[in-house]
């Protein structure tokens, strides 16, 4: 992956004709570590593609060869002069940015090179899906500094499980690419960036031969039934779900297609 200027934005959105975005973390000579203006970018950014409905995909790379190392080594400086109601603001910033990421209806892909530490990995966890580089490696270290991982821990835990979150944040171990495979918080290790762009490209075809609404009520669909019991509500709850998917138009367009052995209408890409 090539750099991007840094003198540039220090995010940077691109979308293609047909719906693909790609967010781009920007500031490479400070290895895309998050201060306040990349934080705020990414919540303008997140809330932009939230209502952009011809986005079908969102991924998200670091510039360089670093995809995020989390925070800004400058910006903690600012913030250890600041007081409890000024840290817990800047808080609220980065937490209001994942959640906005997590939200997102579109599917949401990370694609990580390098190293993804504290926030960065946080980053990872928050998106739907991820793929990174063999030898890229992982690391909460927020203990490390006397700090706790506070605002990413929802998105790990939901990747990850709370058993091995409690292992990772307490002992700041780092981890590599496979070892992120296995406990969930990626879904592939590619060999190297030509790899990676390959295995990218796939993801994206994979991705537009999905119903765009099918796609948000799905991400939903998992979000409101985690964690809940078995039973006969949660099986109403479900028959409905399907019933009314079935009736919609995207449901009605897919049925005839597969009938009439056709593409879909939403398959079509630039």
């Amino acid at each position: 992956m090539a750099d991007i200027d840094p003198s540039a934005d220090p995010v940077l959105l691109q979308i293609s004709p047909d719906g693909a975005a790609m967010v781009t973390l920007n500031r490479p000579d400070k290895k895309n570590a998050f201060d306040e203006e990349t934080i705020a970018s990414l919540i303008d950014i997140f809330e932009t593609l939230r209502v952009s409905d011809g986005v079908r995909l969102v991924m998200i790379k670091g510039a360089g060869t670093t995809f995020c190392a989390g925070a800004d080594l400058e910006w903690m400086q600012r913030q250890a002069r600041h007081d409890e109601e000024d840290n817990e603001a800047d808080a609220v910033a980065l937490a209001k940015m994942l959640l906005a990421l997590h939200s997102l209806p579109q599917l949401t892909v990370a694609l990580v090179q390098g190293g993804a530490f504290g926030g960065g990995a946080g980053l990872v966890a928050a998106c739907d899906y991820a793929i990174a580089v063999a030898g890229t490696r992982f690391c909460f270290t927020e203990v490390r500094l006397g700090l706790t991982p506070a605002t990413i821990s929802p998105y790990v835990v939901e990747a990850i499980g709370a058993r091995q979150a409690r292992a990772l944040f307490a002992t700041a171990m780092p981890f590599d690419a496979e070892r992120a495979l296995a406990l969930g918080l990626i879904q592939e290790v590619a060999a190297d960036l030509d790899d990676l762009a390959k295995r990218e490209e796939k993801l994206a075809d994979l991705a537009f031969t999905a119903a765009p609404e099918a796609v948000r009520e799905a991400k939903q669909l998992v979000r409101d039934v985690a964690d809940r019991p078995i039973d006969i509500h949660l099986a109403h709850d479900t028959a409905k779900r399907i019933a009314k998917r079935r009736a919609s138009a995207e449901g009605q367009e897919g049925l005839a297609a597969f009938l009439e052995k056709r593409p879909p209408a939403w398959t079509n890409r630039s």
